[in-house]
């Protein structure tokens, strides 16, 4: 069996396996994984994620020099089946709207927000607050539109706030939106990962999928050499236990995303693991 269709078996194993523990869970890729093939030719690079028989995908906020509607003919054409778009704080504060229209018009039902806005390594409490209610507005305004708003954690948010984190602090305060778990950057911030999961049961709708070179001590500035990504299972981070928490706890979609330079031979090594873990 040649690796396009071994990868295709293998993702239609994990998707059937997980509907016989209760959910059928689906394993896709974060597009900026691919951001410096996509730069050289967006149509391989979207055949190369097709080859790993990859069918869900999270991004579509940068089309790569594509016309919005060029790109999604794209995606349809390769079979790739778009669940969450990108935004952003400001787009949420200014223009919602634009959010919604990205969603529906690549068929999303999740907008991902990827980093609170703030000054140099000075993130505090106030930072948090406006983002806070910049997301419970427009979350609100997805909502009504039949998307879901979740903030993607970057480990800068597990900052010691009162009695807990400023995580904490946001959680506690989230009206109108949910969160998206980064497996690599909650570990980098100092958590762990499937205790935030225990901890938050119902708040993750969307992971992220990124292991932690061994030997890599982390920090909560949201920042790490992108090559500490590494092939799920072989780093620090427990990807198994995290993985089938996620399934329990009904956590359908989770993006691998390797922002490593080594990504396109890392990528189906990593879902070879995935298949070991979901047998």
């Amino acid at each position: 069996m040649n690796t396009k269709y071994r990868f295709v078996v293998l993702l239609l194993l994990i998707t059937m396996i997980g509907a016989n523990q209760g959910i059928a869970q689906e394993v896709g890729i974060q597009l900026y994984s691919l951001r410096n093939q996509f730069s050289e030719n967006v149509p391989e690079t979207l055949k190369l994620i097709k080859s790993w028989g990859i069918t869900t995908i999270e991004g579509g906020e940068n089309t790569y020099g594509l016309e919005q509607s060029h790109f999604i003919d794209l995606l349809k054409k390769y079979n790739l089946n778009t669940v969450s778009v990108g935004t952003n704080q400001d787009e949420l504060r200014d223009n919602p709207q634009m959010a919604v229209d990205r969603a529906k018009a690549f068929g999303a039902k999740y907008a991902m927000c990827p980093w609170i806005l703030h000054k140099g390594n000075n993130f505090t409490i106030k930072d948090v607050q406006k983002a806070v209610a910049i997301f419970n507005t427009s979350g609100k305004l997805l909502r009504e539109n039949g998307i879901n708003l979740v903030y993607h954690i970057h480990g800068y948010e597990f900052r010691p706030y009162k009695n807990g984190t400023l995580f904490d602090y946001m959680v506690e305060n989230s009206k109108n939106f949910d969160f998206e778990m980064d497996v690599f950057w909650t570990r980098h911030g100092g958590e762990d990962p499937l205790k935030l999961l225990e901890k938050y049961p119902s708040k993750f709708k969307l992971m992220h999928l990124k292991d932690m070179e061994k030997g890599i001590v982390g920090d909560n500035t949201g920042g790490a050499d992108d090559d500490t990504n590494v092939v799920l299972g072989t780093g620090s981070i427990d990807i198994k236990s995290i993985v089938l928490k996620a399934r329990e706890l009904g956590i359908k979609y989770m993006f691998i995303e390797d922002e490593s330079t080594n990504v396109e031979n890392q990528v189906p090594e990593s879902l070879e693991f995935l298949k070991t873990i979901l047998k």
